[in-house]
C-alpha cells in the first residue's frame, strides 16, 4: 500500500507559517513545503502582490522602533488585523475589509496557477492529495478554483482574526487544525461549521519529541529542570508531580544553564538581545550562564550580534529551512527562550519556560495572554537588569514552574494529531 501523503503550503513572509509548516513537511511527496508567493514558475503579477505585502509589512515592522510616529504607524497598520474583544459572544461572521480585498484579488486570478499546478501535479499520484495550508490564503485560494481534495488550514496563533475565515465560513469545505481551545472557540463565532474544526495542538518538531511517548522531550526536560530549580525550591513542593510524569531527574544535567534570545522574521527587538548579554557578561566569563542568540536569515542581524556582543554563540543559516533544523537541535539544550510572543509561545510545550518580549500586533497580544493564563510564560524585566531579576526567578524555582506549567497544559502532540486527522479523512 501506497504511503499517504499531502501538499503543504506555507509562505516565506516572516518566520511564524514556515516554522509551522516545517514539522509537516515530512508528510509531503518530496520532503519540501510549497511557498505560494515564491515558487518555480510563479506568474509575475502574483509575485508582486506577495511581494508588496512582504514589504509593506517588515517596513511597518521597522519603523514601529521610531519614537511616537512609529507606534502610531503600526498601531493604524495593526487594525485590520485586529482580533475582536471575544465576550460578549455574538455573531462575528461578517467578512472584514481585508478579506473582501483578498477575495477581490483571488477572484481575478490570484493564486490559480498555484493550485492548477497542484492539480496537474495530482494526476502523477492518480489521486487528490489533501492541502495543508499554514497561511490562510493559499486555503481561500484552493477552495476558490475548486481544488478537488481536502483542504486544511493551520491555525499558528493562540486566536485569530477574522481574516483566517472564508467570505462565507457557513458554505466554506476549509477544515482548521485549532492549537488551542481559544482559537478553536473563535473559528465558531467566525461562522466556521463545527465539524470543520479540530483541536489539535500547534505543530511541534517531531525531532525535539520523539514518538508519542515523548521520550527525547522528557529527557530533555529533565536535564533542563536540575538548571531551572539549582536550590530545589519547585522540586521539594512537586516532587512527586515530577517524578510521575518525568521519572527520576539525573544527578546532574548535561548542559550548563542556557539561556536563548530569538529574534522575530523582520529582525526586530534584536537591541534586547545584546542588552541582556551586556548585563550576563560577568557570569558569562565565569561560566556560571551560557547564552545562545538566534538571529534567523538576515545578515545585518547577525552583523549587529556580533559587533555588539563578543564571543556569542549565535545561530544563523542562510535558508530557513537550515536555521530550523540549526534551532530545533540547539533548543534540546536551552533552558529559557526569550522571545516576542509569536508562534514560538506553542514551543512553551516542550517544557520550555518563556520570557516575554513585548508583542508585535494584535495576535501576539493574545499569545502573550494564553502563556500568562498558562503559567508558563513571564514578562521581561528591564534586560539592562537582567543579571538581577533572572537569578531571583531561578532561585525562586519560578522557571522550574513555568517550565513544568508549560509540559503538562499545553499540547504536545499537534503534529501526530494532525497526520492522523488528515490520513483518517484522505
Amino acid at each position: 500500500m501506497t504511503e499517504k501523503k499531502a501538499w503543504v503550503v506555507s509562505v516565506n513572509m516572516g518566520y511564524g507559517h514556515q516554522r509551522t509548516a516545517g514539522p509537516l513537511k515530512q508528510f509531503t511527496p518530496n520532503q519540501r513545503v510549497i511557498n505560494a508567493n515564491d515558487y518555480s514558475g510563479i506568474p509575475e503579477t502574483d509575485k508582486k502582490i506577495w511581494e508588496s505585502s512582504r514589504k509593506f509589512y517588515e517596513f511597518v515592522s521597522r519603523f514601529r522602533r521610531i519614537p511616537l510616529i512609529g507606534n502610531m504607524a503600526f498601531s493604524i497598520f495593526d487594525k485590520f488585523q485586529q482580533i475582536p474583544a471575544f465576550y460578549p459572544r455574538r455573531d462575528l461572521s461578517k467578512p472584514t475589509f481585508s478579506v473582501k480585498k483578498i477575495f477581490s484579488l483571488i477572484k481575478n486570478g490570484w493564486g490559480k496557477d498555484l493550485i492548477e499546478k497542484l492539480k496537474i501535479q495530482n494526476s502523477k499520484f492518480k489521486i487528490n492529495l489533501p492541502i495543508i495550508a499554514t497561511f490562510f490564503t493559499p486555503a481561500f485560494m484552493a477552495e476558490e478554483f475548486n481544488y478537488p481534495g481536502e483542504i486544511y488550514c493551520v491555525v499558528c496563533d493562540a486566536d485569530i482574526s477574522r481574516a483566517w475565515v472564508s467570505l462565507v465560513p457557513q458554505k466554506s469545505r476549509i477544515k482548521y487544525f485549532a492549537p488551542d481551545s481559544w482559537a478553536m472557540n473563535r473559528l465558531k463565532l467566525y461562522g466556521v461549521k463545527e465539524e470543520n474544526i479540530f483541536l489539535t495542538g500547534y505543530p511541534l518538531p517531531t525531532e525535539n519529541i520523539g514518538t508519542e511517548k515523548m521520550e527525547i522531550l522528557k529527557e530533555d526536560l529533565r536535564n533542563r529542570l536540575l538548571n531551572l530549580d539549582p536550590k530545589r525550591e519547585y522540586f521539594k513542593k512537586y516532587k512527586i508531580l515530577i517524578e510521575a510524569n518525568l521519572g527520576e531527574l539525573p544527578k546532574r544535567s548535561n548542559h550548563p544553564l542556557t539561556i536563548m534570545f530569538a529574534v522575530g522574521g523582520a529582525g526586530v527587538q534584536k537591541e534586547i538581545g545584546v542588552k541582556l548579554v551586556k548585563s550576563l557578561a560577568e557570569k558569562i566569563k565565569r561560566g556560571e550562564i551560557k547564552v545562545v542568540l538566534a538571529a534567523g536569515i538576515k545578515r545585518e542581524v547577525k552583523g549587529y550580534f556580533e559587533e555588539n556582543t563578543g564571543n556569542i554563540e549565535i545561530i544563523f543559516a542562510e535558508n530557513i529551512e537550515d536555521y530550523f533544523e540549526k534551532f530545533n537541535q540547539r533548543l534540546r539544550i536551552i533552558d529559557v527562550l526569550w522571545t516576542k510572543p509569536s508562534e514560538l509561545s506553542f514551543y512553551t510545550a516542550l517544557g520550555m519556560p518563556i520570557i516575554i518580549a513585548p508583542p508585535v500586533g494584535s495576535q501576539e497580544d493574545f499569545n502573550q495572554k494564553w502563556l500568562l493564563t498558562l503559567g508558563s510564560g513571564t514578562l521581561q524585566e528591564n534586560p539592562n537588569y537582567t543579571v538581577q531579576w533572572l537569578f531571583d526567578y531561578l532561585f525562586s524555582g519560578r522557571l522550574a514552574e513555568a517550565a513544568m506549567q508549560g509540559f503538562m497544559e499545553a499540547e504536545k502532540l499537534g503534529t501526530f494529531n494532525i497526520k492522523r486527522i488528515i490520513f483518517k479523512n484522505g
